[in-house]
C-alpha cells in the first residue's frame, strides 16, 4: 500500500492567492511528510512539486482556484489531509481580514 496514490482538492479563499507568505506555509509543511507531494491547478495538472518554494510561488494561483493535490508515499494520505487543511484553514493568517469592530 506504500506506492498508492492520495488525491484531493481543496478551493483557494485567501485574498492574495498562493503567495508569498501561503507559498512558504504550504512547503514547509510539504516537506514535513516522506511522500512525494505534487500541487496541481487543473486536476489533470500540470503538477509540480509542492516542496519547490520557486515552483509554488511560480504556479501564481488566484483567490478561487481550485488547488489539487497528489501524493505518493507512506505518509500520503495524513499529507494531503494536513495541506487541504491548511488551506481551509486560510493558511493559519488569523486576523488577517477580521476587524477590531
Amino acid at each position: 500500500m506504500a506506492d498508492s496514490e492520495t488525491t484531493a482538492s481543496v478551493l483557494l479563499t485567501h485574498e492574495v492567492g498562493l503567495h508569498a507568505r501561503p507559498s512558504v506555509k504550504l512547503t514547509k509543511l510539504a516537506k514535513t511528510f516522506q511522500s512525494a507531494i505534487e500541487l496541481g491547478l487543473g486536476g489533470d495538472g500540470p503538477w509540480i512539486d509542492a516542496k519547490s518554494i520557486v515552483k509554488v510561488m511560480a504556479a501564481k494561483a488566484p483567490q478561487g482556484t481550485t488547488l489539487h493535490f497528489r501524493a505518493r508515499g507512506a505518509d500520503a494520505d495524513a499529507a494531503v489531509a494536513a495541506l487541504v487543511g491548511l488551506v481551509e484553514r486560510d493558511f493559519d493568517e488569523v486576523g488577517a481580514h477580521v476587524g477590531n469592530g
